[in-house]
């Protein structure tokens, strides 16, 4: 599993944190308003491996199943979709717009090969897991030689 490096204060390495810093500072002065552009996100995805089977998690609370698609081969997976804005409040202000909008789409490529006609799919509490179970190893016989 590979960590993640955090790091707390400014005294950590003091050029790169005023950089973020005026970043940071000049993006919160502006209207919050430029992240709701129409572009792709990507929701958040766990993908882990049984022996049996591969399972991938994604997050995409606020979907309607009706405007979610999965596509897969022997070599991906392709979670897609959109998730609709919410109606603003009449007479209000963003002051903090994190929550993407708009269409989504991930493709997660595979570590292992599957068996796509076994494949299953849920949708539940805001969370698609799917199940990919692994096509079973070709076994290796050994084959006894006759003579002439």
């Amino acid at each position: 599993m590979d960590y993640i490096k955090i790091r707390f204060g400014e005294d950590f390495d003091p050029l790169g944190s005023k950089f973020e810093k005026t970043i940071e500072d000049m993006f919160r002065s502006m209207n919050p308003r430029f992240s709701l552009c129409d572009r792709t996100w990507n929701p958040q995805v766990d993908m882990y491996e049984t022996p049996e089977e591969l399972i991938i998690r994604a997050e995409i609370a606020g979907v309607e199943k009706e405007d979610l698609g999965v596509e897969i081969n022997s070599k991906a997976v392709k979670i897609y979709g959109t998730r609709r804005a919410l109606s603003r409040i009449d007479n209000s202000s963003y002051r903090l717009a994190e929550i993407q909008y708009g269409r989504f789409e991930r493709i997660l490529f595979l570590p292992a090969a599957i068996d796509p006609e076994m494949v299953s799919s849920a949708y539940t509490n805001g969370f698609l897991q799917i199940r990919l179970p692994k096509l079973q190893q070709e076994r290796t016989y050994k084959i006894p030689i006759s003579d002439g």
